[in-house]
């Protein structure tokens, strides 16, 4: 019944809304292509996340998935990681150079393949030349933030044609049908007769461009809020993982700034009374006398 009345109503319509019925037809078309693509791909992405985050949490370095070779394919955390590690290891090749010219004395190091960088449980040796800079550890973290906005790119390609198909189609639909009551009025007009047989095939020929607009608008809909829910938590979890990522460079790959201590012989001291009657504390290490003067109120 549904398929005759569409029928009658095509075989009615004006040329003018023959052609709104082809142009949402495609845009129907467009949309459920990348409904298909687009959820198979978000299906992927979260299950290879899922692998991604399984094998990095079993780890204690995290450059260690990347020293090995694994791939996860499809899985935006993995693309994160990457680049963020490789990013790494270019700054970590230029500290061994850097460290032998600091330090000519360490020339002599013996050639060959070196072990697996383990700096917080390594030897003095690799304590000082697998550390790198707080000026390399944030680009580091700028190339992690510049990978999430690529991934996050990745992810939306293809949401505007869902998009438009929900905005567009309802009004394509709106148009032909204002577009075919005005014409059944205007046929009406010219003949001057009134009747409900005359009035019929042009009304339905108008409506049938809503019915077919609104078909393609609202598959679009759901699809577009599920699929924007899913790229937002996949985006909330490469955030997260950033931060979590980032946190462990820092632990194991990041210079720490030595605490500020004060000279030796600080210790050993003398007070004496000054002119005032105040109690001045005199260092035998010049260099830090001035730092310290104590005032007693008589």
């Amino acid at each position: 019944m549904m398929g005759s009345a569409l029928e009658f109503a095509f075989t009615k319509a004006s040329m003018e809304n023959k052609i709104i019925v082809l142009l949402l037809v495609i845009t129907s078309l467009l949309s459920w292509t990348v409904i298909i693509h687009k959820g198979r791909r978000l299906y992927r992405a979260i299950r290879q996340n899922k692998s991604f985050f399984e094998e990095y949490r079993k780890t204690r370095d995290p450059l260690e998935l990347f020293r090995k070779g694994l791939s996860f394919e499809g899985a935006p955390a993995f693309e994160v990681y990457k680049v963020g590690a490789e990013q790494l290891m270019l700054h970590l090749k230029h500290v061994l150079p850097r460290f032998l010219l600091q330090n000519p004395a360490n020339s002599g190091i013996p050639k060959g393949p070196r072990k697996p960088i383990s700096p917080r449980g390594g030897t003095l040796f690799n304590e000082h030349v697998s550390m790198v800079s707080r000026d390399s550890f944030e680009s580091v973290r700028m190339a992690l933030n510049r990978a999430i906005g690529e991934q996050m790119l990745v992810l939306e390609k293809g949401m505007i044609v869902l998009a438009t198909a929900v905005a567009g189609g309802p009004v394509l639909g709106l148009l032909g049908t204002v577009w075919g009551v005005m014409e059944t009025f205007s046929g009406i007009a010219k003949v001057q007769a009134v009747s409900l047989i005359a009035m019929a095939p042009g009304i339905a020929g108008a409506l049938v461009t809503t019915v077919i607009g609104l078909c393609v608008a609202i598959p679009a809909m759901f699809a577009y809020n599920f699929m924007i829910t899913v790229i937002r938590s996949i985006v909330q979890e490469l955030e997260n993982f950033a931060g979590e990522f980032t946190t462990a460079i820092e632990y194991w790959y990041v210079e720490r700034k030595e605490p500020q201590t004060l000279p030796k012989n600080t210790s050993a001291h003398m007070e004496t009374l000054d002119a005032n009657g105040g109690l001045k504390t005199n260092f035998q290490n010049p260099a830090v006398s001035h730092l310290y003067t104590e005032k007693t109120v008589k």
